[in-house]
């Protein structure tokens, strides 16, 4: 697969779908989504589409707070630092095995903020 800009909501399916091959099948992440919350994909991706789509392209299509599922789940199992470690370099290395570009950056950076935003507002609860 050449690597490419990332320049719509057709690449930000595609790095999505990419990004949770990798994370559903990790050893330290997985269970998050396949046993602590039975993840329903087919709700799941097309709001993690509308997400990124609204950071990256300005879309506003998400509607939400994505915290609060993330408060909600580390009640149930807490969710500590290398956790989000994990998620971010799967993260990462998604975007950087298929983009390049000012947008496949920003896609980094914001997720690096998320992350930890997640991770201090996590701690909180914990």
């Amino acid at each position: 697969c050449a690597m490419k800009a990332l320049e719509n909501r057709k690449d930000i399916e595609f790095l999505v779908d990419r990004f949770y091959e990798k994370i559903v099948a990790d050893d330290v992440v997985g269970h998050f989504f396949t046993t602590v919350v039975k993840v329903n994909w087919e709700l799941h991706f097309p709001v993690m589409y509308s997400f990124w789509d609204s950071m990256l392209f300005g879309t506003k299509t998400y509607k939400g707070n994505p915290m609060a599922p993330h408060l909600d789940l580390t009640k149930k199992v807490p969710m500590k630092p290398e956790h989000f470690e994990r998620w971010l370099g799967h993260w990462k290395t998604t975007i950087n095995e298929h983009f390049i570009g000012a947008k496949a950056d920003e896609a980094i950076q914001r997720a690096q903020q998320i992350a930890g935003l997640m991770e201090y507002k996590v701690g909180q609860v914990s």
